[in-house]
């Protein structure tokens, strides 16, 4: 899922005063971290990992648990426990073996909008514009660091650790509900009940288009387009992975429709490749060709009112609002609700105006 020093500091570890302190050291060949470090004669007593953890960007408190639990934390050439108090002049030592990843994901505080939590799961409601997981260039900033500051005083909990964290994605400019797990008994848990489609999801959209049935079920394989590799798309049977949306109307604006969409499975884009295949793009869906005017009349006028409405929102008009799922230890059936975003309440309300006023004249 994500990913990994020499006898040096890594090269995209950043500058900071807490490494003043901690020397690089040996010259064993790109197999190891190791650093000394010399407690300073003001240092109150406090665990040796938390004491490694606050002077060593980058470096996860979990793996430095894992390094005691292995023997590889000394003090005064002994190992210690995670537990073991560090005190002035202590001469600390740590060998790690390179971590599993390209790169380690940095606890950044980001602020999180945090609907439920206990000691197992999370659900956080997020923004539109904030990508879930680094990669692809996206290495901070994302959702994963936000998790990562939240829970950096939580000793079972490793950023880098694929066996926690995120349970689900949405798109970077999709806005809404999503499950974390916090320990790897809840991940697997609630990963088999996505699985088995027995989680609640349904997602509010504005689609270009006046959408001809009231309710229906689009069924249709996604996979990569293959004639651009930035989009998915609906593909002949076999070719891609199976995906099933069900979509009901829930007012129609004239040019475009407010749709609630349910999934029952979830695939990459699904529901903004799904309502495409079926004609009706996701407003300012620019990957999807929906930042362009694709309904309505050709006047001046009517152009500028889209292009307002572009900027009020401007993203895919999708918002993943509620999430239902059996909470992974206690059993009980728990269900949340996002509020939809300003930026899509005004987009639906400049269009109610729209129609009203074009209905008058």
């Amino acid at each position: 899922m994500m990913e990994d020093l020499p006898v040096a500091l890594p090269d995209d570890m950043p500058d900071d005063d807490a490494l003043d302190d901690v020397e690089p050291v040996g010259d064993s060949p790109q197999l190891y971290e190791h650093f000394r470090v010399v407690v300073d004669r003001g240092q109150e007593m406090v665990r040796v990992d938390k004491y490694l953890f606050d002077r060593l960007p980058g470096v996860s408190r979990n793996r430095i648990q894992k390094a005691a639990d292995a023997g590889f934390v000394m003090v005064g050439g002994r190992p210690v426990k995670s537990s073991y108090k560090v005190k002035p002049q202590d001469v600390v030592t740590l060998v790690m073996d390179r971590p599993r990843y390209e790169y380690e994901v940095i606890p950044e505080d980001i602020p999180l909008s945090i609907v439920y939590e206990d000691r197992y799961v999370m659900v956080v409601d997020k923004p539109a514009g904030l990508v879930v997981h680094p990669g692809h260039g996206n290495y901070h900033g994302t959702l994963v660091n936000a998790l990562a500051w939240h829970m950096k005083d939580v000793p079972d909990y490793d950023a880098n650790d694929p066996h926690v964290g995120l349970v689900h994605r949405i798109d970077k400019d999709t806005s809404g509900l999503l499950v974390v797990a916090k320990t790897p008994e809840a991940k697997t848990d609630l990963g088999l009940q996505f699985f088995n489609k027995t989680t609640r999801r349904r997602y509010r959209a504005l689609v270009w288009g006046n959408v001809e049935q009231d309710e229906g079920t689009i069924v249709g394989d996604i996979g990569r387009n293959p004639r651009d590799r930035m989009q998915m798309a609906v593909l002949p049977e076999g070719q891609g992975k199976h995906a099933v949306t069900h979509y009901r109307v829930l007012e129609r604006l004239g040019y475009v429709t407010y749709v609630e969409c349910i999934l029952e499975t979830g695939r990459t884009h699904q529901i903004r490749v799904h309502m495409k295949h079926i004609g009706h793009v996701l407003f300012n869906d620019e990957r999807y060709g929906g930042h362009e005017i694709l309904k309505g009349t050709r006047f001046a006028k009517y152009k500028q009112f889209v292009n307002n409405c572009f900027d009020i929102c401007p993203r895919q008009a999708l918002h993943a609002m509620t999430l239902g799922f059996r909470h992974p230890v206690t059993g009980q059936e728990m269900d949340f609700c996002s509020p939809l975003p300003d930026d899509m309440a005004r987009l639906l309300d400049k269009w109610r105006s729209y129609i009203s006023n074009r209905d008058i004249e």
